[in-house]
């Protein structure tokens, strides 16, 4: 078993990418998209061995495809990149997967600077014979997703050639049968993520269903109906602040057949909206980059539930257990069986925090839900992940960064609930005595050095934190403050 194979097994003139990332649409044929890969593969294997992480930086468009397909198909370890991540963002996980090389362009190279060496994707020769497909098999190590968690920096969920296959059912049941005539994907999420990466573009190709490659500098409703326009899209991934987004704009799009969300719940009042604007049933799913995919709703083969996700996909045995590991109808915690064809081998060279994310036989989400009937029912988080604008964001990363300014003594940062991104970062900081920085400054400092999206959106200064008796600060209580500030804006 090999992703690349699985992706590239269709007929040399068929459509596999559309690329609207130039100034005219470019159909890339999966002769096309081989020929790419081979000719990134024949570079590589001069100095990568099968089991080297190799970065992969770039936005969405072919060489994004391209590279991870290269990879796999000499047996190496790709690791995804994000494209707004910052120095301090980069080194962390350049550092933690031991990259030596990232697959990139100019501007993702100005980004890397001196922490890896850059390869050029569109500068690596062409001709020559196509590579032999490295021989793996199903838990052969393949791609290494960096997720943010809620304490110390992010770790790396690693997945093995499988992962593709664990994904298959969820995302055709999520699209209402994807793979019907004149279907085409489309998401304007970043294909660094997994939700990206495996929710769309590999599923598409292994599918043989086209793949919409289009960059977006801001979201907005006009280039989401330009590009579903100009790339004949029938089917979209929309991350819930997308249907915001839309919904604040009173935005219509026509001409979908189906529309996957998943991320965070929508609601049912989001949920209805979004129906009458898009014209179709919105179905939600569920996973993380530990074990994605594991839950959706499917409006075409059983009826959506309100207030659930909906059900469990084939191949996934999701249930909800309590504390001693036994299923229960009670709420609880949002587990997977062992085994799942999407679950992540481990987290790359971390054995305490893996075997922490397992109880028993089950794989812990950090979800509560509760079963109702068939359908799962989502109830909150049982950690302090930030969930903004689909992307989770782990508070310890933020406070770290904030540490490092040299007017910052202690910090404490949550989540605050927010209507249109869900949550949004707010930052708790006392100053070191006599510092006079200002919210401005601090904010400044973090979009320099993690993510344009996780900086602090708000940020407020206390003369001390609420801590525990071992020093370590209580986010619980910070929660419950932020909560009652939005409780006071409103009632203001």
């Amino acid at each position: 078993m090999n992703m690349a194979l699985q992706c590239l097994a269709h007929p040399p003139d068929q459509v596999a990418i559309i690329d609207l990332t130039g100034q005219t649409r470019t159909d890339v044929t999966y002769a096309m998209l081989a020929e790419q890969a081979d000719g990134l593969a024949r570079a590589l294997l001069r100095t990568v061995q099968p089991g080297d992480r190799i970065g992969v930086l770039l936005s969405q468009s072919p060489w994004c495809a391209a590279a991870h397909l290269a990879l796999w198909k000499i047996g190496a370890i790709s690791v995804p990149l994000f494209k707004l991540f910052k120095s301090d963002a980069l080194a962390s996980r350049i550092g933690d997967a031991g990259l030596t090389v990232v697959l990139t362009d100019t501007a993702g190279a100005a980004l890397v600077g001196d922490l890896a060496a850059c390869w050029m994707v569109d500068q690596v020769g062409q001709t020559g014979d196509p590579v032999p497909v490295f021989d793996a098999s199903a838990q052969t190590p393949a791609v290494l997703i960096y997720t943010s968690g809620t304490t110390g920096p992010p770790k790396g969920a690693l997945h093995g050639h499988a992962v593709l296959d664990g994904h298959l059912p969820g995302v055709t049941l999520s699209h209402d049968d994807l793979g019907q005539a004149g279907d085409c994907l489309w998401t304007p999420a970043d294909w660094a993520w997994i939700g990206g990466l495996f929710d769309v573009l590999m599923p598409g190709l292994a599918l043989g269903v086209p793949v919409v490659a289009a960059r977006m500098a801001k979201f907005t409703p006009e280039d989401c109906m330009r590009i579903i326009s100009e790339g004949s899209v029938k089917n979209v991934f929309f991350p819930p602040t997308a249907l915001r987004l839309l919904k604040s704009e009173g935005a219509r799009l026509d001409g979908l057949r189906s529309v996957a969300s998943g991320g965070e719940p929508l609601g049912a009042e989001m949920l209805a909206c979004s129906r009458d604007a898009l014209g179709v049933t919105i179905n939600e799913f569920y996973g993380q980059t530990e074990c994605n995919m594991v839950v959706t709703s499917c409006a075409t083969r059983y009826p959506t539930k309100p207030g659930c996700m909906g059900r469990a996909v084939p191949g996934f045995d999701v249930a909800v257990i309590d504390d001693t590991g036994n299923v229960t109808e009670d709420e609880g915690d949002i587990a997977v069986r062992r085994g799942a064809p999407s679950m992540m081998l481990e987290y790359w060279g971390r054995p305490d925090a893996t075997a922490e994310k397992f109880r028993g036989d089950w794989m812990l989400t950090g979800d509560r839900g509760q079963q109702d009937g068939q359908d799962l029912r989502f109830v909150g988080r049982d950690d302090d992940v930030i969930t903004s604008a689909g992307y989770r964001i782990g508070p310890a990363e933020i406070e770290d960064c904030l540490l490092t300014h040299p007017d910052v003594a202690t910090v404490g940062v949550v989540g605050k609930p927010d209507p249109l991104r869900t949550e949004i970062v707010k930052a708790y900081v006392v100053r070191k005595p006599g510092a006079s920085t200002d919210a401005a400054t601090l904010q400044r400092w973090v979009k320099d050095r993690l993510a344009s999206y996780s900086y602090p959106r708000e940020i407020a200064f206390l003369d001390a934190l609420p801590m525990t008796v071992t020093g370590k600060v209580i986010r619980k209580e910070l929660k419950a403050r932020a909560a009652a500030e939005l409780d006071a804006e409103a009632v203001t």
